[in-house]
C-alpha cells in the first residue's frame, strides 16, 4: 500500500501531493511508533502549550518568580481539572 501511495503522488501535477509524500516518508518512524503502541505525546505537548500561554500573558511581570508561579499553578493536575475538588 505504501508503494501505491508514493507512486501515485509522484506522478501527480499537485505539488500538495508531493510535500504530503515528503512529509510522510519525514515523519514515517514516528507514525508507525503510534500505529504499533498506541502511545503519544499529546499530554506533554498540551501541558507545553498551556506553560506558553500563560507565560505570555504573564510577560511584563517584575518578579520572575510570580511569572514562574503562575505558571506552575496554571498546570497543576487540579487546576487541569483531574482532581475532583469537594
Amino acid at each position: 500500500m505504501t508503494l501505491r501511495f508514493y507512486r501515485r503522488c509522484a506522478t501527480s501535477d499537485l505539488p500538495e501531493l508531493h510535500r504530503l509524500a515528503t512529509t510522510i516518508e519525514t515523519w514515517w518512524p514516528q507514525i508507525l511508533a503510534f500505529i504499533r503502541t498506541g502511545i503519544t505525546n499529546a499530554g506533554s505537548e498540551g501541558t507545553n502549550r498551556v506553560i506558553k500561554t500563560i507565560a505570555r500573558d504573564a510577560y511584563g511581570f517584575r518578579n520572575p518568580v510570580n511569572q514562574r508561579l503562575r505558571t506552575r499553578c496554571a498546570t497543576t493536575r487540579r487546576t487541569r481539572g483531574h482532581l475532583n475538588p469537594r
